[in-house]
């Protein structure tokens, strides 16, 4: 293989092709592998997708490839691939199988969540690998559409069993990073294919060129090629015989500061103009036309009367191939091609393919090529466009629906009725992730002549998409101020907006004047029906604001007792999250608990993977604080994954939240420090609360006082909409060991008046708890005995821990050893068999501290299990079926079923009848804790 050169005829890609052959090893062999392979334009990514195609011999080939002028049809490229796998659609489940064919127009029905279909595709790649290996090739991925890129870097995600590979190859930008609008495919497998070595550039010009080749003309192509095999083979073509062989260097045409791209662009701009006009003019129609279906092709050409033969020079360029499919040889001719052309001859080519296009069976393309012939202003085209929105928005293409929007807005000649379409648009914009281009369009809605209705909404939207931008303190006042503006227009929208404004506040810790949310909730009261759940949601969070945390107590009851109702209404589903937020603030756990469940599970039924991320941090919230931590785990790795696949950023990180309560320092700090620094920027006061809270409990847990007094009063400057209450609570215990009695007392009376207008047995046992940490002397203990009594009547493991912890501490100070290790032990065994490895080896220290030497827990199989394998273990020992489970996690069956295969092995059982004896039962912590000995 001199100079690196392979069998496959690839030069100097030894490295490359080793992986891709490995990765198809892996496949065969059962595993399912995921790999992006980026480079520069021209670097030889798609000569290395053809390479991976020639060795997959014995395997399935998918194939779909991004085409820059097809981003804005939903699911365009997942339907590429997917196409050739529909025969195994009726192997889905029910839901999966609507979805997925909702989404390509197969049938019809209500919108689905991008993720549900995901889940479909999911289940589809797993169908077709049970019989053969599937190799998924997705070239040219920074032109996928969105509503395609975000499932396809969703299902990456979940692969793990399946003899599958999906390989995306991605043009890098000049910095080297992925294409900015599809941030999907960050953090997958990776490989960089870079630019050859100059042995191999020089080995491959002596291969492209014939004649002889001046040194110093070799040396300036090399160099200016940087070991771009395509730049190699195109630059050359732009001199003449004389000037390779006399030195004359790279034509003046070709600039040297032009990016290497756009010189390879240009390279093939010259080619072109040497075509008679015919073949320019259809590879124009060709460029405009993504699909590359010849027949439409054909139809467009006669009908701009293209002579039949016209492709026969483009075709001896080797610049295109015309077969069943038109593919040109590299999407920069493609491009080239494209961008040469005139606006007069672009619109005449979209002309031609529009009236070519079928207009019973492909709707959408044909009025998109109809919008792009469009001269100026064209009602009727608009008209259409807009009933292509509909139908996008039917599919579930949020994106596509934003841009058929935008273009109905410019194709608006009405200046009223173009700003409401723009003001569609932006809504639209901002609901497929693109706040930037939606502040654009509501800048126009601006302009636009309004009614009072839509002016309200303009304002609206533009504190929506301020929150979304990360100027959150922005948001909750010009969400207010929406709000008064749509009570005499919309009483209801006028409630919800003003719900919206209240919860960026939480979620900000700066809502502006709270007297004006309560005016607004109570002008926008209806007395033509009862309040329900998100009325009195509302209210409550309105009388929070205004008359503090005792007056608001009763309202939100009973907003939280509404949300518990089993008929809770769909509008009211989507505020699940704030109403755990509020039972959390009213240390509530066992409501917190049941509608964290409810939403988790109303999340992934409707496949709302927008929501399931925070419905998912909500629920493993309610697990940290029954010390479930490894259900909490699973929860939150599946809401990073989930974010990280859309491309969203989380509102409130609670990334360093798990560490902190198991007390794993080191990569407790790291999260906590990375989610300050984005809580900082983005103005998120929760989330400033949220870690600032958790760094305090690490810090307690490790005894190091004065870190967690400082970060329990950073948690306490946030708003009180927060984690306030819990940050109180570890205030009071720093303070109390720092011997800084005023901070302890002030923490102390500010918790007690939350407690106690609470009342429930959480919030008066941490009371109680708290009170005897400030207490001295023997009264001290009737507190203790009194937090330890009521901590035990919930699932509350880690704070009755805590209990027993200080009380301990308490009884050695004074000196009854024997009393001090009987809370001790207890403790210890709890806090250990949970994993808060913190506090445990605090309470191991005071028992040594008593003479009493501690020996670690045996550790249990079930320990041995990952997160993902305990929730997967518990859910089958449940009864649940594999496609059941994997329904509920995005897993496909198959993954499912490898993953209890490691279980059985793990516990040493052979059925899932074994499951639920050699599981744990957390519940037998606190029964264990209410038999121990109080003193």
């Amino acid at each position: 293989m001199a100079g690196g050169r392979l069998r496959t005829g690839l030069r100097g890609r030894r490295r490359e092709c080793e992986a891709l052959d490995r990765l198809l090893e892996d496949v065969r062999a059962g595993q399912s592998r995921v790999l992006v392979v980026r480079g520069e334009a021209g670097v030889g990514k798609s000569a290395l997708l053809a390479h991976l195609r020639a060795r997959a011999s014995g395997c399935r080939i998918a194939r779909a490839a991004g085409v820059e002028s097809e981003m804005e049809l939903a699911f365009a490229g997942l339907h590429q691939l997917c196409a050739p796998m529909l025969d195994h659609l009726e192997r889905l489940p029910a839901p999966q199988r609507e979805a997925l064919g909702t989404a390509f127009g197969l049938t019809a029905g209500p919108a689905p969540d991008r993720f549900l279909v995901g889940l479909a595709v999911l289940g589809l790649i797993s169908e077709v690998a049970e019989r053969e290996p599937l190799l998924c090739e997705i070239d040219d991925a920074q032109w996928l559409d969105r509503a395609s890129a975000q499932v396809l870097a969703f299902v990456a995600r979940r692969l793990l069993a399946e003899s599958a590979a999906m390989v995306f190859a991605v043009r890098s930008g000049s910095g080297g990073h992925e294409h900015p609008d599809h941030p999907e495919l960050a953090g997958l497998p990776e490989l960089a294919v870079g630019g050859l070595t100059d042995r191999d550039a020089n080995a491959l010009l002596d291969q492209a060129i014939r004649g002889r080749l001046d040194e110093r003309v070799r040396d300036r192509i090399v160099a200016e090629a940087r070991g771009n095999p395509l730049a190699l083979l195109e630059l050359p073509r732009e001199l003449t015989p004389a000037e390779l062989a006399g030195g004359f260097g790279l034509p003046a045409a070709l600039p040297a500061a032009l990016p290497l791209a756009g010189r390879i662009e240009q390279s093939f701009l010259r080619r072109l103009g040497s075509l008679p006009p015919d073949t320019q003019r259809l590879l124009l129609v060709a460029a405009a036309e993504p699909v590359g279906d010849a027949a439409l092709l054909r139809r467009a050409a006669d009908r701009l009367r293209i002579a039949p033969d016209a492709a026969t020079p483009a075709v001896g360029e080797g610049l295109v191939e015309f077969g069943v499919h038109v593919r040109f040889r590299h999407p920069l001719v493609r491009s080239a091609v494209y961008r040469a052309a005139t606006p007069d001859e672009r619109r005449a080519a979209h002309r031609a393919l529009a009236e070519a296009t079928d207009s019973e069976t492909d709707l959408d393309r044909r009025a998109w090529h109809r919008a792009q012939a469009a001269v100026g202003p064209d009602d009727e085209v608009a008209e259409e466009l807009l009933r292509t929105a509909g139908r996008a928005q039917a599919r579930g293409g949020v994106a596509a629906t934003a841009a058929f929007l935008e273009r109905a807005a410019a194709l608006t000649a009405d200046a009223a009725l173009q700003g409401a379409r723009a003001l569609a648009a932006a809504q639209a914009k901002l609901e497929a992730g693109a706040p930037d281009a939606a502040r654009t369009l509501a800048a126009t809605a601006g302009l636009a002549p309004l009614d009072e209705l839509r002016r309200a909404l303009l304002q609206r939207l533009r504190a929506q998409i301020a929150f979304a931008l990360g100027n959150g303190g922005e948001a909750p006042p010009l969400l207010l101020d929406a709000a008064a503006r749509l009570v005499p227009l919309d009483v209801g929208l006028a409630r919800q907006t003003c719900l919206e404004a209240l919860a960026a506040g939480i979620f900000t810790g700066r809502l502006g004047d709270g007297r004006d949310a309560r005016t607004i909730a109570r002008t926008a009261t209806t007395a033509s029906q009862p309040p329900g759940a998100t009325d009195l949601l509302l209210d409550g969070l309105a009388t929070r604001v205004t008359e503090g945390y005792a007056a608001s107590v009763p309202i939100l009851r009973s907003a939280l007792a509404a949300f518990r109702d089993d008929d809770l209404p769909a509008d009211a589903q989507r505020w699940l999250w704030l109403a755990c937020r509020v039972a959390a603030d009213l240390w509530d756990h066992e409501t917190w608990d049941e509608l964290s469940r409810r939403g988790v599970r109303l999340a992934r039924d409707a496949g709302a993977l927008d929501v399931l991320p925070t419905a998912a941090q909500y629920r493993a919230g309610a697990h940290v604080h029954a010390g479930e931590y490894d259900a909490a785990s699973v929860l939150m790795e599946e809401a990073a994954a989930i974010t990280h696949a859309t491309g969203t950023a989380s509102l409130a990180d609670p990334s360093g939240m798990l560490p902190a309560y198991r007390g794993h320092e080191a990569e407790a700090l790291v999260l906590i420090e990375a989610a300050r620094r984005e809580a900082t920027a983005r103005g998120q006061g929760m989330a400033l609360s949220l870690n600032e809270c958790a760094h305090a409990v690490l810090c307690n847990g490790l005894g190091r006082y004065g870190d967690a007094l400082a970060a329990a009063e950073r948690a306490c400057a946030q708003a009180e909409l927060s984690l306030y209450g819990l940050a109180l609570v570890e205030l009071v215990e720093a303070a109390v060991r720092c011997d800084a009695g005023r901070l302890a007392a002030s923490a102390l009376e500010r918790l007690c008046a939350r407690t106690g207008a609470s009342g429930s047995d959480w919030a008066l046992g941490i009371e109680a708890r708290s009170r005897g940490l400030a207490t001295t002397g023997p009264s001290a203990e009737v507190h203790y005995r009194e937090a330890i009594e009521r901590l035990s009547r919930g699932r509350l493991v880690p704070h009755l821990a805590r209990a027993h912890l200080v009380y301990g501490e308490w009884l050695r100070r004074e000196n009854r050893r024997s009393e001090a290790r009987e809370q001790l032990r207890t403790a210890h065994g709890m806090l250990d068999r949970i994993g808060a490895e913190a506090f445990a080896e605090r309470a191991r220290r005071e028992l040594a501290a008593t003479g009493e030497r501690v020996r670690r827990q045996t550790v249990d199989s079930y320990d041995e299990l990952t997160s993902q394998e305990l929730q997967i273990a518990r859910l089958a020992g449940r009864g649940r079926t594999n496609p059941q489970i994997g329904a509920e996690l995005f897993l496909s069956p198959r993954t499912v079923e490898w993953h209890l295969h490691n279980v059985f092995a793990k516990l040493g059982i052979t059925s899932r009848r074994a499951l639920a004896k050699a599981l744990p039962d957390r519940g037998r912590l606190v029964a264990a804790s209410r038999s121990a000995p109080s003193g």
